[in-house]
This record gives structure tokens, sequence and C-alpha cells, in this order.
């Protein structure tokens, strides 16, 4: 038995999935190894496995022995494997370091490398995965490695003839389940003379 993975936060009492011996006779059904946390409970007459506590997504999956036993002849068994997976729900925003950064950039260099931003996430796997992009590039002054959060200007700047002052805002966004969250920081460049 391979049930539909459950969500982190299933709700206690959740139905798992319905156990069904086939036998000429009553069987009762138990949990006989595997789920030594004590994650589900069986109907012992129905063979319906419910969840019995809040499941922690890093015990998972779990898979466990259901064992049905002739009613009246405790020596007749089969056993039948049943294995549950969980799904680590998106709990956390990516967060940078600071929320606000304020760097120098001199006039007239080519396109220059300014800062590399870096943004923490505590969701594991797809989750945590981040990627960095840009809300307001000033008409394409400046672009982020999507991979890397490397911040870079794409032309000079002229001191004299352009404002001094960019105010750049940058997200890191997880590739979450079921939605992707975003984390920002405020990038201010001050073009240097």
């Amino acid at each position: 038995y391979h049930p539909a993975p459950l969500p982190e936060k299933t709700p206690i009492d959740t139905f798992v999935v319905e156990i069904s011996a086939v036998y000429k006779l009553p069987v009762n059904y138990s949990i006989a190894s595997g789920d030594e946390k004590g994650y589900f409970i069986i109907h012992s007459s129905s063979g319906i496995i419910r969840t019995s506590k809040n499941l922690e997504v890093e015990d998972f999956p779990v898979n466990f022995k259901v064992r049905a036993t002739d009613s009246s002849n405790a020596t007749i068994f089969n056993e039948v494997e049943v294995r549950v997976e969980v799904i680590d729900e998106n709990n956390f925003p990516p967060v940078f370091p600071s929320s606000l950064l304020e760097e120098k950039l001199a006039e007239h260099l080519p396109a220059a490398q300014i800062v590399q931003l870096k943004a923490q996430d505590n969701d594991t796997g797809r989750n945590g995965f981040l990627t960095y992009g840009i809300l307001n590039g000033h008409g394409l002054k400046f672009r982020i490695n999507e991979t890397t959060g490397i911040l870079y200007s794409t032309a000079p700047f002229d001191y004299e003839e352009e404002p001094t002052e960019y105010q750049v805002v940058v997200y890191a966004e997880d590739d979450g389940i079921p939605e992707k969250k975003r984390g920002y920081c405020t990038v201010v460049i001050k073009i240097t003379d």
C-alpha cells in the first residue's frame, strides 16, 4: 500500500488508507512493526489507518507492516507493507541578512560587479532553493545573476550627467510548494566622482 502523500500539517485522526485482507473469516488488523514513533493507528476490524499525532517531516517516509490475523486462531496471519510519505510544506520565506545595503560605484566603469547578495531560507529541498531577481532595474542599468545573487551594473555611469544614487530592490524567491515565497533587500548604489 502506498497512499497519497500527506501534507506536513495533517490534523490528528486524518484518514490515511484502508487495508483489506481477503479471508473467509473475520480478521483483526494491527500494526506489526515499523511505526516506532506511533504516527498511525489502525481500527482492528475495519482496517482503516488514521494519523495519531502531528507528523514530523524528517521522520518520513515511514514503512510499516500491517498484520491481518484470523480472529479465532492467532497463528494464522499475513502481513503487508504500508509506505507513507509526507510533503514538506514551504514554511519560511527567504531572508537577507540586511534589508538595506549601501554600495559605492565609481563613474565611467564599464559593466561591473557591485555586490553579491545572499539570502537564507530555513526550508529544505526545493522549498529552500533560491533564485534572485530585480524589481526595478532603472531602465536596465542593473542586472542580477539569478543563481549567484551577484548584482552588476550594465554600463558606465556619469557622475555629472546622471543621478548619483540609485535604489535597486532585489528579491530572493524560493521554489516552494504550494506557493513560492519572497524576501527583499534594497541596495542603495552611490555613484562616486
